[in-house]
């Protein structure tokens, strides 16, 4: 039946196949001797034979049902299933690997082959979870990984390499099989004892791949989203799109693995070189893909630039660079105790883009300091933000001093930005003014704050009242900065406690007039030509993707006049401060739930470390 040229009939005579297979198994029959000589026979060695591509997919499915059933014994009738496929599935990966993908009559015939295998090797990786490793098939790819690894150097197609990155990708975050596992994991499973062991093999053979040039070998080039396909219409020219699934996936092969292998380091100087020859790659790969580039203003923007659409994998990304930090942390203060060496350290984390201090308040920057998206993040399961939370809030009563120079660092940037757009939109408000009767020094004051109020709003939301739509994250932090409060019609979201407790909004009573409509239309007009944003864009960049809503409180700084330079040093209204302002809200909102048993866990130490946090900050600000 599989060489049957019905390719459906094909099919479903390999899914009655494998569901008869594991019927035996349930019932513990002994599997079939004539099939289990099939398997021996074409596995044995690769060929471009349609009966592997079935028997590797009818093994893949006899695995799914064993796992999708939560009645049986799954640790026995694994190890039932396994034992007479252990040998051979090592025979033919050897084989498989070794083929050279250009030398191949059909292409297609390899690809569909390895797209099988790399399913199977996924399940026999996940089957882990209920059977401790004691199969070589199920360490094959730790034993041998630069096999896979050479596959993405293969001149195949792209999604070939895609599948096989996001594949290490998983092995490395111990994520596999979790789209093709879906029933339930057991509670109390035995220690893997090879597991420190593979993920060590694992996370070597990646970065020795990173350093022969793995990264140089991929292909970034992706299609342009658009609504009806991603093909280019006739007559216009193609929009250079990265494909960010490649790019988050090598982003996150480099930092974990990096991760891996100093939990198993005992050198700080390796690390050290280690790190910044690694990290180096890293960035250099991703330069060309992230414009305007971050290296030249703070490598430690990469991170939420790169992982802007995909949480889980930033947390994760995010966690392992606290784990680089606090490693090599413990390592160096064993080694160095001088002032000076301290300020080179604290060089090399921002020089290579791991500072956990930069990375989490450009995640901060990018949520616009809510509180509400932090408890998302906290209650979802999706995430491993609590334990990256957790992980950073301890790290942060260590390093509170280097975090508060930071915040002081991140204010001083964000006053010479608002420098830069207040002094532009002035120069057009006088231009503008010269050209038309001289109006009252009340009136030009008052469109001259309007369209620095403005400035912030995107292009293509023009007709909508500025105080309807979303702000830049930079103008935002900027204007937040200055201390006065929100426009009214900028407090529409709030969070109610409850229905009973909303109460009708008044609605703003002022109104723009036509003139000053205009001039907020070419105040725009004239601020994206300063900064290259172009209305006819098919997509946004990931600054304006990353864009946060206003807050909804009406004590959150805003400031709307371009004459006063907001000193955020000396203000306690920065970036400090908001951090701290958030950590409180998040505080209330975690109380109000605890209060109601809708927390799903206990917050008791996550408000503990909240509230230390909170107390130094007030140290800070007043010593006395």
């Amino acid at each position: 039946m599989f060489q049957n040229s019905d390719k459906l009939l094909s099919h479903m005579a390999a899914k009655c196949l494998a569901l008869l297979l594991y019927f035996q198994l349930k019932e513990k029959i002994t599997l079939s001797n004539s099939w289990v000589a099939f398997c021996h026979k074409n596995l044995s060695e690769y060929s471009e034979s349609d009966k592997i591509v079935y028997c590797l997919w009818t093994l893949a499915v006899v695995i799914k049902e064993i796992f999708k059933d939560t009645r049986s014994q799954k640790t026995e009738i694994l190890k039932q299933f396994l034992t007479p496929f252990d040998s051979i599935f090592e025979v033919f990966y050897d084989s498989l690997f070794s083929q050279r993908f250009e030398n191949c009559r059909d292409t297609t015939k390899i690809v569909n082959t390895l797209i099988c295998f790399l399913e199977l090797l996924e399940l026999l990786i996940a089957s882990r979870i209920h059977l401790a490793s004691q199969f070589t098939c199920q360490r094959i790819l730790f034993l041998k990984p630069s096999c896979v690894l050479d596959v993405i150097t293969w001149p195949a197609q792209a999604f070939v390499k895609r599948k096989f990155i996001i594949f290490i990708k998983k092995c490395l975050l111990c994520k596999v099989g979790e789209d093709l596992c879906r029933g339930s994991v057991p509670a109390f499973t035995p220690p893997d004892c090879h597991l420190n062991v593979d993920m060590l093999a694992l996370a070597d053979a990646v970065l020795q791949a990173v350093d022969l040039g793995l990264l140089r070998t991929l292909s970034v080039r992706g299609k342009p989203s658009r609504f009806g396909g991603g093909e280019v219409p006739p007559g216009s020219e193609p929009v250079p799109v990265p494909d960010h699934v490649i790019l988050r996936a090598a982003s996150l092969l480099v930092i974990k693995s990096l991760e891996i292998k100093f939990q198993n380091c005992a050198s700080a100087n390796e690390m050290k070189v280690d790190l910044q020859k690694f990290m180096s790659e890293l960035l250099t790969f991703l330069e060309p893909h992230l414009q305007p580039s971050p290296l030249s203003h703070d490598p430690c923007e990469w991170l939420c630039r790169v992982f802007l659409e995909q949480d889980d994998d930033m947390v994760e990304a995010a966690k392992a660079t606290v784990g680089i930090y606090l490693r090599l942390t413990r390592e160096r203060e064993a080694i160095e105790s001088l002032t000076q060496g301290k300020e080179k350290w604290d060089h090399h984390t921002h020089e290579n883009g791991y500072n956990p201090h930069c990375i989490f308040l450009y995640f901060l920057k990018n949520v616009g300091f809510d509180a509400t998206v932090l408890l998302d993040f906290l209650i979802s399961s999706e995430t491993c933000f609590l334990e990256y939370f957790v992980r950073y809030l301890k790290l942060l009563q260590k390093d509170w001093d280097k975090f508060f120079t930071i915040c002081k660092s991140f204010d001083v940037t964000e006053s010479n930005d608002s420098i830069n757009i207040c002094g532009c939109v002035s120069s057009l408000v006088q231009d503008r003014s010269s050209s038309q009767t001289e109006p009252s020094p009340w009136a030009a004051r008052g469109s001259h704050r309007n369209a620095c109020a403005s400035a912030s709003w995107p292009s293509d939301a023009s007709s909508e009242p500025p105080n309807q739509v979303v702000m830049s994250k930079e103008t935002q932090a900027t204007l937040q900065a200055d201390g006065q409060s929100l426009p009214q019609a900028s407090q529409s979201l709030v969070d109610y406690d409850s229905s009973d407790d909303s109460e009708v909004e008044s609605k703003d009573p002022c109104s723009a007039n036509s003139k000053q409509t205009s001039l907020y239309q070419e105040a725009m007009k004239k601020i994206q030509d300063t900064v290259g944003i172009s209305k006819n864009k098919k997509e946004l960049s990931p600054e304006l993707q990353s864009r946060p809503l206003v807050p909804k409180e009406s004590n959150n700084p805003f400031s709307v006049d371009c004459d006063i330079v907001p000193n955020n040093t000396d203000s306690k209204m920065g970036t400090a401060y908001r951090t701290v302002k958030c950590f409180e809200e998040l505080q209330g909102a975690i109380h109000r739930l605890q209060k109601k048993n809708l927390f799903p866990y206990n917050p008791t130490a996550l408000i503990k470390l909240l509230k230390q946090t909170e107390a130094m900050y007030n140290k800070t600000v007043n010593p006395l």
